[in-house]
């Protein structure tokens, strides 16, 4: 007999008929001798609605009272699946995050989870029932509702298979699986039966918007096997898991796309130590992401070029604080655009094959895409490009690295 942790996403719970479907499903898992643990999201759309009705009383509602109300939507998901299941002949109980007891710090709105008492869970999986948890909230140690962020409920799911030493945690959402890259893009793409922890990061935080990076993050420091599965058609989805060292890993696994990037260049900054603190540190300072940089000092030693990518909601905020500091320094100019994107190829496989980077650039020269910025990690190369050649880029990485052959 095996735990299994299901998590249901918004999508996968948006109205009664899927909410039926739902509880079918974790019916036929404990037919074949599963105990079932499920964690639900609200349904599709009522976290944006009940957050509007927050910013219609206040545009910065009072983050308390903000995580009491939006907590509320996962209550109400948790019990209309209890009620379901209990009218199929399955035994079930709910709980919210609060009596669980997921203990987190008092960070509204963004808690992080301190400790789970899985006592009342295990009470109940020994009598035979689905347990049903409210995912993404959680309570501080005054007893005060706390909410983990968009998207918490991945990590609610991979903290309880954590904390019960559960066999899989398996994460239901609108897609089979995690792809060579975005199907849409390029229909070739495949999807993927393994990846590992450490590639699915990187994935995640360049743009592939499968699995939230905190609930990889949390899976990889405990080791809980991940699967990425549909709620809508049956298959074995993805599994996310520890690099296996008797396998020979794929070259590239994937290649991941980010549109929400911006790039700011300052120019004719006098260079001096510390410089490149002075231009950077006031980004950070306002609690802005810095992501590329790119430092090109002159021929002549006195000034040095800054060029860095932001997000591109952040744009006209870095601009305003880069155009504050460039005068500041004495800088010659800033100049920013908002119409890249960064591309970003992907696979623990780069660690022992050279040679990955040429042959990325050449399969975009052969295109006419000219590289704006280059950064790299031990399995990673990403690229900041004109948004233009986005899905040009793609499809010729797709084709030159053979990745709907060899996936």
């Amino acid at each position: 007999m095996a735990l299994i942790i299901q998590k249901y996403g918004g999508t996968s719970v948006g109205d009664l008929e899927r909410i039926e479907n739902v509880a079918k499903r974790v019916i036929r898992s404990v037919e074949q001798g599963n105990d079932l643990v499920v964690v639900v999201s609200a349904m599709s759309g009522e976290t944006n609605r009940l957050i509007g009705l927050a910013e219609a009383i206040s545009a910065k509602p009072d983050p308390r009272e903000l995580d009491v109300l939006v907590s509320t939507g996962e209550q109400v998901t948790i019990a209309l699946l209890c009620m379901t299941l209990k009218k199929l002949g399955q035994d079930a109980r709910s709980y919210t995050g609060a009596q669980v007891r997921f203990l987190t710090d008092n960070a509204y709105n963004k808690a992080r989870i301190k400790q789970i008492d899985d006592l009342h869970i295990r009470d109940d999986l020994a009598k035979g029932r689905v347990v049903v948890v409210a995912g993404f909230q959680g309570v501080d140690e005054a007893g005060n509702i706390t909410t983990l962020g968009r998207g918490g409920s991945d990590t609610s799911a991979v903290a309880l298979a954590a904390a019960l030493k559960a066999d899989e945690c398996q994460i239901y959402t609108d897609v089979d699986g995690v792809y060579t890259t975005d199907p849409r893009v390029v229909p070739s793409a495949t999807r993927l039966a393994t990846v590992t922890y450490e590639e699915m990061l990187e994935l995640a935080s360049l743009g592939a918007k499968v699995l939230q990076i905190r609930s990889v993050e949390f899976a990889s420091k405990y080791k809980v096997p991940l699967r990425v599965l549909s709620s809508f058609e049956d298959g074995p989805g993805t599994l996310i898991t520890t690099e296996d060292k008797s396998m020979e890993q794929a070259l590239i696994s994937g290649i991941a796309f980010n549109r929400d990037e911006a790039q700011i260049t300052v120019s004719g900054v006098p260079d001096q130590p510390g410089a490149a603190y002075k231009v950077i540190g006031p980004i950070g300072e306002a609690n802005i992401e810095v992501d590329m940089i790119v430092q090109n000092t002159a021929t002549d030693g006195t000034t040095t070029d800054f060029t860095f990518t932001v997000h591109r909601n952040d744009y006209d905020k870095a601009m305003d604080i880069t155009q504050a500091t460039a005068k500041e320094l004495g800088a010659r100019d800033v100049k920013g655009d908002t119409k890249i994107v960064k591309v970003s190829l992907v696979g623990v496989g780069m660690r022992s094959h050279a040679g990955i980077a040429s042959s990325m650039f050449e399969a975009l020269a052969k295109e006419g895409i000219n590289i704006r910025m280059i950064s790299t990690s031990e399995i990673k190369i990403s690229v900041v490009i004109d948004e233009k050649y986005l899905e040009l880029s793609v499809r010729a990485l797709h084709e030159k690295f053979e990745l709907a052959e060899s996936a």
